[in-house]
């Protein structure tokens, strides 16, 4: 049986029990990754794996608040702290606005890559690093993440319907 919350009286969007859950499940994948390498994770060289998780979004817009959530969270424990939690999330949530609106996957992996470059404009500010130089490696770092991993791994994702079916939260 599926279980639902009314958001509001004229909401037509319900909360599902599967949503709910996907989204915690989402956050804590994303953070627990995160900070497993977090040496790898935060700097001016970066290679954040649980990035290659926002391409979920691109299957399903449902999984886009678990994991923004899931950045948060991460971000919070960064040597950045609270900066990090505002500049890197909202990096985070341009990205998957372009993947959610994005028709092809190559093009939606290159959203986070071209929005997570702004992050060295963070290390710039915070940590006095050389801005082009954070720019570049956090783009590269992302690309090689999400566009070098994910798109492989996404497109034999997508080449698999059922599975697909099962991850689509909003079905």
């Amino acid at each position: 049986m599926k279980q639902t919350v009314d958001l509001t009286k004229q909401s037509k969007r319900k909360i599902t029990t599967k949503a709910v859950a996907f989204t915690g499940i989402v956050a804590a994948v994303y953070a627990v990754t995160t900070l497993a390498i977090a040496p790898l994770s935060f700097g001016a060289i970066q290679l954040r794996f649980s990035e290659v998780l926002v391409l979920l979004a691109f299957i399903d817009a449902g999984f886009a608040p678990g994991l923004i959530l899931g950045c948060v969270i991460a971000n919070a424990f960064s040597p950045m702290g609270i900066v990090d939690v505002v500049f890197g999330t909202a990096c985070t949530t341009a990205a998957l606005i372009g993947i959610t609106k994005s028709k092809n996957l190559f093009v939606a992996t290159l959203w986070p890559t071209i929005c997570n470059a702004f992050i060295g404009v963070e290390l710039y500010i915070v940590l006095g690093l050389p801005l082009f130089f954070s720019m570049a490696t956090v783009a590269l770092g992302e690309f090689a993440v999400v566009t070098c991993i994910g798109y492989p791994l996404f497109r034999y994702i997508l080449n698999n319907q059922k599975l697909v079916e099962q991850l689509k939260i909003n079905r």
